[in-house]
């Protein structure tokens, strides 16, 4: 199996910033391009991985949303914030009445990812049983993990991951938790999971978390990781799909801080501060993905109209250092010597 030369691994960004260019873009500059599955159809899925497998003969990994269980019995909380944002919230959109769960098309898209070319096949928001961790061993990749705690290290670890992906608290967008969902999932940094981890783990270790520039990857390096994972810096790649408004955000917000807040997708995940975090960051419940299909036309709307204060800006704690840019540049920018 191949390696990559460059100790920069791209983070799976759901919802749009994942392109083939831009898993490709990073893969070809010796990074480790990774692929975003979630919120795919299994149709656009294998889209996407043909066009990264004509882009790039380097490694690349593919990221699967691994399927929680439906909140069921908890229509009550979700009908709740329902009518709190139908009648407090100043973003345009609809609201759907019932929840909805999915799977996010989950075997669907395990088979085409074992039958894809991806080198690295990686699970977030629950751990793979024994048996689908033989397969994809089977199919000749990499089972990669998420940890976000130190319990949740050790327990990776029992599960015989090949690769450790560690999710400091800095980080941005959605936390990778699955043991530790709550507040213990977003306060430990990378630092002290990179300490935890390594004097217990003899596979590769992989460490992210509000990277911003050259210094944050030596600095993570030096601590001992084997690679450095970066998403927030490539949301403004040139070859990523991230949303206008949410590009816009990233570039002109410096400015304003990041909370961990789960108004968006009952979820914790790090975004930039606005009006709507603001204001429903304490009431919104813990039930993804059912808060997140309730605000998905609010989003998709608020983006459209560039209004930013009613959007998912996810962003890491280093996203101050964001600039448009090819992704090769920001490779080489993150590279840098001192």
């Amino acid at each position: 199996m191949n390696t990559f030369e460059k100790p920069i691994v791209l983070a799976p960004m759901a919802g749009g910033p994942s392109t083939p260019e831009l898993c490709a873009a990073v893969s070809n500059a010796g990074g480790l391009g990774f692929l975003a599955a979630g919120y795919l159809t299994p149709e656009k899925l294998s889209e996407h991985v043909r066009a990264t497998e004509s882009l790039t003969d380097r490694p690349f990994g593919i990221n699967l949303f691994y399927p929680s269980e439906p909140n069921t019995g908890r229509a009550g909380a979700y009908e709740e914030y329902r009518r709190l944002l139908i009648d407090e919230c100043e973003c345009a959109g609809e609201f759907p009445e019932n929840p909805r769960w999915s799977d996010d098309d989950f075997e669907a898209k395990f088979e085409i990812a074992l039958g894809s070319r991806a080198e690295f096949v990686s699970f977030t928001f629950g751990y793979p049983t024994a048996e689908r961790v033989e397969r994809v061993r089977g199919a000749d990749k990499l089972v990669v993990l998420n940890a976000t705690t130190p319990r949740e290290v050790d327990h990776v670890i029992d599960l015989g991951c090949d690769v450790v992906v560690l999710q400091g608290k800095a980080a941005g967008g959605h936390r990778g938790s699955v043991l530790d969902v709550g507040e213990e999932g977003y306060s430990y940094d990378a630092r002290e999971l990179l300490e935890y981890a390594a004097a217990r783990a003899d596979v590769p270790i992989f460490v992210g978390g509000g990277v911003g520039s050259a210094g944050d990857v030596r600095e993570l390096l030096e601590a001992g990781a084997d690679a450095v994972v970066v998403g927030t810096r490539f949301l403004t790649a040139t070859e990523g799909g991230t949303k206008v408004t949410h590009r816009r955000a990233l570039l002109e917000f410096g400015a304003r801080g990041t909370v961990v807040t789960r108004a968006f997708s009952g979820k914790p995940a790090r975004a930039i501060v606005n009006g709507f975090v603001e204001r429903f960051s304490g009431v919104a419940p813990v039930m993804y993905p059912e808060v997140h299909y309730l605000t998905a036309g609010m989003r998709a709307r608020a983006n459209e109209a560039g209004d930013a204060e009613c959007l998912n800006l996810w962003a890491g704690e280093g996203f101050r250092y964001c600039r448009e840019a090819p992704a090769s540049e920001i490779m080489a920018e993150l590279l840098a010597l001192p």
